[in-house]
């Protein structure tokens, strides 16, 4: 049996998307495993925090984000659709005067943005925003 170029191709593309689409549980999981280990499995409750993203991002290469939440002790920031998801982790000490973080991100896609934060007393809280991004900022 001889193996056309055409063929190869065809094989070759189908290869790569089996591959391509198989990652995308792996991508939900580590987002879990992501938010579980911050949170050691407890319980979070929307709301709490103010995160303020921009509805449409002409670069995914510098989003800006910001995020305050009062009372917390960390806020780790989460961009799921990324192959890293946690993008960010701020802490805070029983002496800080503001509660909040800015920093710009890099997001692959349109996709939804997270914020968790460690409140004081325990809880966890978290918010969540959708940035539609133009041009993929990891190499899209």
């Amino acid at each position: 049996m001889t193996l056309s170029r055409r063929d190869f191709v065809v094989g070759a593309s189908c290869g790569v998307g089996i591959v391509a689409f198989s990652a995308l549980p792996a991508q939900a999981s580590l987002l879990d495993e992501t938010i579980s280990k911050f949170t050691g499995g407890a319980e979070i409750i929307p709301g709490g925090i103010v995160l303020d993203t921009p509805e449409i991002a002409e670069n995914g290469n510098t989003v800006p984000i910001d995020v305050s939440a009062p009372g917390a002790a960390s806020i780790m920031l989460l961009a799921g659709g990324n192959p890293v998801p946690a993008v960010a982790t701020f802490n805070f000490g029983p002496l800080s005067g503001s509660r909040s973080g800015n920093t710009r991100i890099r997001l692959i896609k349109t996709q939804e943005v997270m914020a968790i934060a460690k409140m004081d007393d325990g809880t966890f809280r978290s918010a969540q925003a959708t940035v539609k991004v133009t041009i993929g900022g990891c190499g899209g």
